[in-house]
């Protein structure tokens, strides 16, 4: 896994946020703030160390997880964790 925090582009993912869940304008705006990521492989890119998943005291408490059929990328699943961040993007065309 890549260690290292990267400037990330999430332009792609607001605007496919908003073809497919422009009811979720909260979704919308977190997914803006995503401008550093973490890639773990093509499969996974975190916004938020993930580090002990759900435990007291971690950034990573999952609320929900939302899915796009992204025309480009097929389909995704973000991960929407409490107070509405995003924590990561996982594609599943690139899962094995």
């Amino acid at each position: 896994m890549n260690n290292k925090w990267e400037t990330y582009n999430p332009q792609w993912l607001v605007e496919s946020a908003k073809r497919h869940i422009p009811d979720k304008p909260e979704i919308i705006q977190a997914l803006t703030k995503c401008i550093q990521a973490r890639v773990k492989s093509k499969a996974y890119i975190y916004f938020v160390d993930n580090k002990n998943p759900n435990q007291p005291d971690s950034e990573w408490q999952i609320e929900e997880n939302i899915v796009l059929e992204d025309e480009e990328h097929g389909t995704i699943v973000l991960d929407v964790l409490k107070g509405n961040r995003i924590g990561g993007v996982e594609f599943l065309k690139h899962l094995k």
